[in-house]
């Protein structure tokens, strides 16, 4: 499941588009549909923990394809151009970058800046258009459009950070400060980085982070919440993560002791078995006893 249309969901085996009416469905696969097929199709003897593996590689196929185009932009400029000499050292480290999320990436911080830029910039008119957003950002998008989304996401970066080398982890935070559903999102407080990002991008981990009208840290609402990989044979063998705890006090020793797990992928064993819950227990319950 990754959210994809079902064209390519289940390889040869998938629905053609042909067989329905267009109507049916307008979108294009998505750039995580695209990474989920270059991990998957074709291999087997996943294990469980190289599936996690997987699950969480860093790689973000949207970029491969839209910065390209940027570059070429960029090296399209005259040598006189005012944009060569406050671009050149952003565009440097794109260049140099292997399109793959991490909190020490700079790289990764101006990419999504520059895309979400782009993504508003030229949304009007690939509506227009009749195309996706992503097709016009592959196709149409016009050389100044994505030099004036770079110098925008250059300029933003440093008026909400003191500058545009901010690492990934600096900008993309996981926060649980309270119960509430509208979290009260707060830079003052207690956050962690989190290394990946939006499936917008085609992470296949993903955390939809955002600034909010208080903030100018990113924090993630949107996308994983509970991950779960499973094995079966003779004993289940599971390991899994959620946003933050199982407990909604934030009093609870629980309310947030699984952040960093959940940041960093690194899942916790899931306790299936009477044997497996020795030392683990914390309290029993049998119906129709007091609690």
């Amino acid at each position: 499941h990754t959210n994809n249309w079902p064209y390519s969901s289940s390889a040869e085996e998938s629905p053609r588009r042909q067989d329905y009416p267009a109507y049916f469905d307008d979108n294009v696969e998505n750039p995580r549909g695209v990474h989920a097929i270059r991990m998957f199709n074709g291999r087997t003897g996943f294990t469980r923990d190289s599936l996690i593996e997987a699950a969480f590689d860093s790689y973000q196929p949207e970029f491969a394809l839209l910065l390209p185009r940027l570059l070429k932009a960029f090296d399209g400029l005259p040598a006189s151009h005012p944009q060569r000499s406050t671009l050149q050292e952003p565009v440097a480290r794109l260049r140099d970058w292997d399109y793959r999320w991490g909190v020490e990436s700079v790289a990764n911080t101006i990419a999504v800046f520059w895309g979400e830029d782009l993504w508003l910039r030229v949304r009007p008119e690939a509506d227009k258009a009749g195309l996706s957003v992503y097709e016009f950002m592959e196709t149409r998008a016009t050389a100044g459009q994505q030099l004036a989304s770079l110098a925008a996401a250059v300029a933003r970066l440093t008026a909400d950070f003191g500058t545009w080398r901010t690492p990934w982890g600096e900008v993309n935070r996981f926060q649980r400060i309270s119960p509430a559903i509208v979290h009260p999102f707060d830079d003052r407080q207690p956050s962690i980085p989190v290394g990946f990002g939006s499936a917008r991008w085609g992470s296949l981990a993903s955390f939809g982070a955002r600034a909010y009208p208080a903030t100018k840290k990113w924090y993630g609402s949107s996308g994983n919440s509970f991950v779960a990989a499973v094995e079966f044979g003779e004993r289940v063998s599971a390991r899994a993560v959620t946003a933050g705890g199982l407990s909604s006090d934030p009093a609870s020793a629980h309310f947030n002791d699984q952040a960093e797990r959940y940041a960093t992928g690194n899942l916790r064993d899931v306790y299936f078995y009477p044997d497996q819950l020795q030392g683990h227990t914390e309290r029993t319950y049998r119906p129709g006893e007091r609690r």
